[in-house]
This record gives structure tokens, C-alpha cells and sequence, in this order.
């Protein structure tokens, strides 16, 4: 996995767990493998696991490997893994621009953007993807026509709550069942994830950037995608949800010509390059 920060400095995310996954998702007896381990159960029973005292032996040796600075963190006894994992960041730590016309991150993640082309179709690597496939529904799609879409890939070392990247109305939750395939782009080369893992979302019609679609996706091992209320009037940066252990995706749909994404985040995804972003940080401005 390759990725680039605002400044331009390249990373390459290369470790034991690409070797994992090359074997689950490449090889005949990993795919069996597979089939038991994209199991809602299983990861319903690992979250269960995470949630017990027990579970806080594996906070220290988590916080060393992905070199974790807690001096962001609100500072707290954690209950269980699950607890620490879903900790809460210091305001002052993910500053949010509150300026109408700048549209902002709504978490930390790699994110990469992707044009909706008139056939409400966008691609991903070798996957191609139909939006009323990815939102099961064709009235949804068809709103985000000629858009764009933003996908923010959470990975362990990532804070995991999530917030709304402007005001305005919300909609009620959709949740479309489905399994729980690793959100890994070496997966995405071998199946369309996105359209068959578990995934909810929202419509937002937003005070500057037209009616946005809000979508969290679960991941390998994450059990819960915990979003916090229903239909209802938001305010920009007010925390959405979060998720538990894992990593996990957020997408966000825009509807035509009401937004333009910065150019470096543009150039990279062209470049096959995520870029790495802040909650709260700009992204884009509105047009």
C-alpha cells in the first residue's frame, strides 16, 4: 500500500499482515480460510473478546507497534481493548476548519477520490463498481450522478471516531447486511468488497456542499458500526459514530459541481497513491 502526506512524502505500508492476506486471498486453502473469517459471527464473537477486561493485556504492545502518541488522547482508565481502541482524541489534537466553504475530513484515514461516471459506475483498481449496487438502492444512485466519491480507508493505527463534514439535516440510517472482508486493497483486487461487506448510511443536505451521502463500511473483525442517532439537524464537526476494532472505510458521495477536491489528493489517486488526512483538515472547496 502506497501513501502520501500533505507535504508529498511517500510511504510504503509493507508487514506480516500483507503476507496474510496474499495467502487468504491467493492461494486455494486461504480462500476456505476466507469463508470462515469474512463470518458476521466471528467477528461478533472477536468484538465480544476485545470488550472484556481481560482484552487490556494487548493495549501497551498496540500503542509501541503503530507508535501511537497518547499525549493526543484524553487520558483515561481503559476498561477493556475495545475501550482503549475507541478512545477519545483531544479537541485541540483535530482542529476542525469551520470555514462554510471548505469541506473537511470527516476522520483520520488514507483517502483516495474517485469520479461517479454517467452510468452511476466508478472503478477501483480491478474492481468496477455500480453505486445502486454499492447503496442498494437506484433512486440513491441516480442522485449522485456525474459526482464524486471519497473513500477514507481507517487502518488499526488510526483514530476511529468519525464526524459530520458539515451542518445540516440528516436522514435516518440504512443498514445493508453482508460479510466482513478485509478492507486491505490487495482484497479489492480479488473481490468488490464494497458492494458485499456490511455497510450504513445517511443523506446529509448540507449547509454549503448540496446533499452529501454518508456511508461507514465494517471491515475483517469489526463487528460494530456504532453511529450515535437517527433523523435529526447536525452541526459541522459533531462526532457521527465509531467503529470497533479494525480497520474499516468511510465513504462520502458528492453530488455534481458542488465541491472541488484539492489538487495533490487528485494527482495522487491518479498516481495510485492514497493520501493520508486528518480529521478536520482540509480537503476541498466548494464551488
Amino acid at each position: 500500500m502506497k501513501y502520501r502526506d500533505r507535504a508529498g512524502n511517500e510511504f510504503i505500508e509493507a508487514n506480516s499482515q500483507e503476507k496474510f492476506l496474499e495467502m487468504l486471498y491467493d492461494t486455494s486453502f486461504g480462500r476456505r480460510l476466507l469463508s470462515i473469517l469474512v463470518k458476521p459471527g466471528l467477528s461478533s464473537f472477536a468484538g465480544d473478546m476485545l470488550d472484556t477486561k481481560a482484552s487490556k493485556c494487548l493495549i501497551p504492545s498496540f500503542i509501541r507497534q503503530n507508535n501511537i502518541n497518547m499525549d493526543e488522547y484524553i487520558d483515561t482508565d481503559f476498561e477493556s481493548y475495545n475501550d482503549f481502541f475507541t478512545r477519545k482524541i483531544k479537541q485541540s489534537a483535530r482542529p476542525f476548519d469551520m470555514a462554510p466553504d471548505v469541506l473537511c475530513s470527516p476522520c483520520d484515514a488514507k483517502l483516495s477520490v474517485y469520479p461517479i461516471n454517467e452510468d452511476s459506475v466508478f472503478s477501483i483498481k480491478n474492481s468496477v463498481y455500480s453505486l445502486e449496487k454499492l447503496f442498494d438502492s437506484q433512486k440513491v444512485a441516480k442522485r449522485f450522478v456525474g459526482g464524486t466519491l471519497l473513500m477514507f480507508r481507517l487502518t488499526v493505527d488510526d483514530y476511529h471516531r468519525y464526524c459530520f463534514p458539515d451542518g445540516g439535516e440528516k436522514s435516518g440510517y440504512r443498514r445493508i447486511p453482508g460479510v466482513f472482508h478485509t478492507v486491505n486493497p490487495l482484497a479489492n483486487e480479488k473481490y468488490p468488497i464494497y458492494t458485499e461487506n456490511t455497510r450504513e448510511y445517511c443523506l446529509i443536505r448540507t449547509d454549503n456542499f448540496g446533499t452529501i451521502l454518508m456511508m461507514e463500511v465494517g471491515a475483517m473483525l469489526v463487528g460494530k458500526i456504532a453511529n450515535y442517532s437517527g433523523k435529526k439537524f447536525v452541526k459541522r464537526g459533531e462526532e457521527k459514530g465509531r467503529f470497533e476494532f479494525g480497520g474499516s472505510t468511510i465513504i462520502i458521495c458528492l453530488e455534481k459541481d458542488k465541491a472541488l477536491i484539492d489538487a495533490d489528493i487528485l494527482a495522487n489517486t491518479s498516481e495510485d497513491f492514497e493520501t493520508r488526512v486528518k480529521m478536520g483538515e482540509r480537503i476541498g472547496m466548494k464551488l
